[in-house]
């Protein structure tokens, strides 16, 4: 991908993917995956910042022996999104205006 994924704009994949379904860390690597480059190096940091900023809850659940830890989006993260997706619209309006041409919608 020629542009790259600043902090905010990951955190908002993030939390939008969790708004769908609860998620284990491979598992939302490889969802994330489709639309972005991200690696689990990468996604793991932006997990644990985004539990200890109160957005995301974990727990675990039991499979084939050993825990897997989902995560969950919490009320606060739930207002992030809102938030994300406001700032999101206005800044693909203006960047479409300059790099397609024309007023930005």
């Amino acid at each position: 991908m020629l542009f790259s994924v600043g902090a905010a704009l990951l955190d908002a994949c993030v939390l939008s993917v969790l708004r769908k379904e609860d998620a284990y860390g491979y598992m939302l690597t490889q969802t994330l995956k489709e639309s972005i480059e991200i690696s689990e190096s990468t996604l793991y940091p932006v997990l644990r910042r985004l539990q200890k900023d109160e957005c995301l809850s974990a727990y675990d659940v039991p499979w084939e022996g050993r825990n897997r830890r989902y995560y969950s989006i919490t009320e606060k993260g739930e207002g992030m999104v809102s938030g994300y997706r406001d700032a999101w619209t206005d800044f693909r309006s203006r960047v479409d205006g300059l790099i397609l041409g024309g007023a930005a919608s």
